[in-house]
């Protein structure tokens, strides 16, 4: 399958091993992923790559997923792609900051692998964009 018909999922994480577990569950089901470390590189790669969905820690180096988040929702070219935050903060204050910053969803952590597709296909549907007729 073409990299053009199935839709793209940037993941801004900075833990390999919740990398390595995202990334692995949303291939599997289909999606492709792309990656940043860090807060500015997600921007970067947000505007460059203009992927269906980012899923944003918010614990992240250089600049924190709130910061970006909020970078990315004040950027034309970016502000309609939906963002889930992942963050171990569960509190209730912690949901309201995320919607506030500008995030279309919320995920603590830990949080199981097949959630994270669950809430992916809520906001882009299934990974690709042919019917499978």
């Amino acid at each position: 399958m073409s990299d053009n018909t199935r839709k793209t999922v940037l993941l801004v994480e900075d833990n390999e091993d919740n990398l390595v577990v995202y990334r692995t569950i949303l291939e599997h089901v289909g999606y492709r992923v792309i990656e940043a470390r860090d807060g500015e590189e997600g921007v970067a790669r947000a505007k460059q790559d203009l992927p269906d969905l980012i899923l944003m820690d918010i614990s992240i180096p250089k600049i924190d997923g709130w910061e970006a988040t909020q970078r990315l929702k004040a950027d034309p070219a970016t502000d309609a792609i939906p963002i889930i935050a992942l963050t171990a903060h569960a509190l209730e204050e912690d949901r309201q900051k995320a919607l506030q910053a500008g995030c279309d969803g919320y995920l603590a952590k830990p949080v199981e692998p097949r959630r994270v597709v669950q809430e992916v296909e809520k906001f882009v549907g299934p990974p690709t964009a042919v019917s499978e007729t």
